[in-house]
């Protein structure tokens, strides 16, 4: 199966230019492409894994990625899908957070050897003299033109408006296009729907300068079936940082995709032939869990490692399987016994422990009947937790149906 028709298949391509062109070109030759990373925290969230996946199927289809940490672009903040300004980092924190997120990249893409580049804006746009800037690049940009992009348009009707910083990031990631074209001949930029705009007008910026024909590919922006934004859920971002997301949540939150998204997860989450992921398509009820274990376990091995991935499915299987032994993996607290002595309430308990982010949300869990101690339904918001409560010096505390924490008293 040619490349184009792999991407398209198992769900990464919402918008294309040129399509013909551009699957002769993937087809016959080797492809330089690039997208880009704004370093914007320490760590990618699993959000970033449909563009990090789509890299990695076209560099084993033979192609080259480059991957653009925006050092620079960083400092501005991409408005693209944001409902308000992100807050502005120190150059140190860009550069720090950086160098994380390139380790996290390169567990899924060889970036070496000719097979895969790294690139920094920083490089390129730093040492930019800004009116030289605009007379050279920004007469090709229409303002008018520029406020009909969806990024900008949605910001502009919110009461917070655009500042003229955010203003200026469609020209700086159309001149990282030009850049990237002319140094490395890449003439595919890939990114989310939301880049759209951004990507037709560094197409538009080489056309011009250049007189070149260059592409573009957007991805379908994901939620999961039950309207949910990828990566989000009651206690917080999905990361791919073991310190932020240990390996047993990374799991559970895998193990606990709704039904309706499985198929759509292995496609676009994992390298499983689409021909076995078409096997598991038939499975109904609790034979689905077969798939959701194998996308559990395929996703967090890329993530984290076979070994960690083995000890989070052997806790996940523990707990599954309504057991209430303390488990290594488990992610757990530990808590002086005299904390306990006065009680504390369950909603401060569930804030202690991460199964929440705040007490209106764990109160709305409790109402909805999905917080359990002990495998028991907590009932109201107003229960007060002592040491009686302890079972063999510990708590498990459950969200839902899987996501586990442990209190450990000493």
């Amino acid at each position: 199966m040619d490349s184009f028709s792999n991407l398209q298949n198992r769900g990464f391509v919402k918008q294309c230019s040129h399509e013909s062109t551009l699957r002769g070109l993937l087809a016959d030759k080797t492809v330089t492409f690039y997208i880009g990373f704004d370093p914007t925290a320490d760590s990618l969230h699993i959000g970033s894994l449909v563009p990090i996946m789509a890299m990695a199927h076209l560099q084993q289809g033979g192609h080259i990625p480059i991957c653009v940490i925006g050092g620079t672009t960083a400092l501005i903040g991409d408005p693209s899908g944001k409902e308000e300004a992100r807050r502005l980092l120190s150059a140190e924190e860009v550069a720090s957070n950086g160098q994380k997120i390139l380790e996290q990249l390169k567990r899924y893409l060889t970036l070496n050897a000719g097979k895969g580049i790294v690139a920094d804006n920083t490089d390129w746009l730093t040492d930019l003299k800004y009116i030289e800037f605009l007379k050279e690049i920004g007469r090709y940009f229409k303002v008018n033109e520029m406020i009909r992009s969806e990024s900008y348009k949605v910001r502009l009707e919110r009461q917070e408006g655009l500042s003229f910083i955010e203003f200026n990031y469609q020209l700086l990631q159309a001149y990282d296009f030009l850049v990237l074209y002319d140094r490395h001949n890449c003439i595919l930029q890939m990114g989310g729907d939301d880049q759209w705009g951004n990507i037709i007008a560094g197409i538009g910026l080489i056309k011009q300068l250049r007189r070149k024909e260059v592409y573009a590919i957007t991805f379908p922006l994901l939620e999961t079936a039950s309207g949910r934004k990828m990566g989000k859920t009651e206690s917080g971002t999905i990361w791919l940082d073991a310190k932020r997301t240990t390996p047993f949540d990374f799991y559970q939150y895998w193990i606990n995709t709704d039904d309706r998204d499985v198929i759509k997860f292995l496609k676009l989450f994992t390298f499983l032939p689409l021909e076995d992921i078409k096997n598991l398509e038939n499975l109904k009820g609790s034979d689905l869990r077969k798939a959701k274990e194998i996308l559990a376990f395929e996703v967090t091995r890329l993530a984290h490692g076979p070994s960690d991935t083995e000890t989070a499915m052997n806790a996940s299987r523990s707990l599954f399987g309504g057991g209430s032994k303390v488990h290594s993996a488990a992610p757990s607290i530990i808590l002086e016994r005299a904390s306990l002595a006065q009680g504390i309430c369950v909603m401060d308990l569930f804030l202690l422990v991460g199964l929440a982010t705040s007490k209106s949300a764990v109160k709305r869990l409790i109402e909805q009947g999905g917080a359990y101690l002990n495998d028991r339904r907590v009932t109201s918001s107003e229960v007060i937790v002592t040491e009686a409560d302890a079972k063999d010096g510990f708590l498990l505390l459950r969200q839902g149906k899987k996501n586990y924490r442990q209190v450990v008293l000493r």
